[in-house]
């Protein structure tokens, strides 16, 4: 199984300090899906996103950019995500990826009136309170057709879809761990929020957050259809 992960960071201080936001997303998930080949992709970068058929998932990172944003690489995006989804390739997005999945497939993204998202925050997965690290403003504010609202939150109704094709995607962080979200902040939080929000957020990365979250989820989601025969073999 071979699967790429679409980079949608163009490169900041946090990608200075651990590497690749691609490279950070396959940390998280290879140990639980070791039979996969990882292809992390800079599509926000000077990579192409992978042609249907070369690969037999996609899993899209976060980004700085939100899905209004005018980039030289969205719209080539859109595109291929398009085209992976008649393809019949299994897609899962993280965050900004969430986001752009639900633009594409016929839902909408778009700033929130919220404070922008930071620390963790409680999700409602399948009747459990879960922590989950969070980094955004913007979020998904139309349902796709066809797609279901498998994790919620007050401030965050649709923060996981999963849809009635091969495609699965959440609004939270599942790669993130307490320092990641702990330099976040130190990094960016002044530019993002005020200084009571931003400590208020610092207050609410406690160790809670499980470092294998959703990971088994994912795991899972791409066994499923390979054994389906929806992917290919590697």
């Amino acid at each position: 199984m071979k699967i790429a992960v679409y980079d949608c960071v163009a490169g900041d201080a946090l990608t200075e300090k651990y590497g690749p936001t691609g490279d950070h997303v396959v940390r998280w998930i290879a140990p639980h899906l070791p039979e996969a080949a990882f292809v992390p992709v800079h599509v926000a970068g000077p990579d192409a996103p992978s042609a249907p058929g070369a690969v037999d998932g996609v899993i899209i990172s976060g980004s700085e950019k939100g899905v209004y944003d005018v980039t030289a690489w969205m719209q080539p995006l859109r595109d291929n995500l398009q085209a992976h989804r008649n393809h019949g390739t299994p897609l899962f997005g993280i965050c900004f990826g969430h986001q752009l999945m639900a633009d594409v497939f016929g839902g909408r993204a778009e700033k929130a009136d919220h404070v922008f998202a930071a620390g963790s925050r409680r999700f409602d997965m399948g009747g459990a309170a879960t922590p989950a690290y969070v980094a955004h403003q913007d979020q998904v504010t139309r349902i796709p057709p066809g797609a279901e609202v498998v994790a919620s939150a007050p401030y965050c109704p649709a923060a996981a879809l999963a849809y009635d094709f091969p495609a699965l995607s959440v609004q939270f962080h599942p790669e993130y761990d307490a320092q990641f979200a702990e330099d976040l902040l130190d990094m960016f939080g002044n530019e993002l929020m005020d200084a009571a929000d931003m400590e208020a957020a610092r207050s609410t990365i406690t160790g809670e957050v499980s470092a294998d979250l959703y990971a088994a989820e994912v795991a899972a989601f791409f066994r499923a259809h390979l054994a389906a025969g929806t992917v290919r073999r590697a």
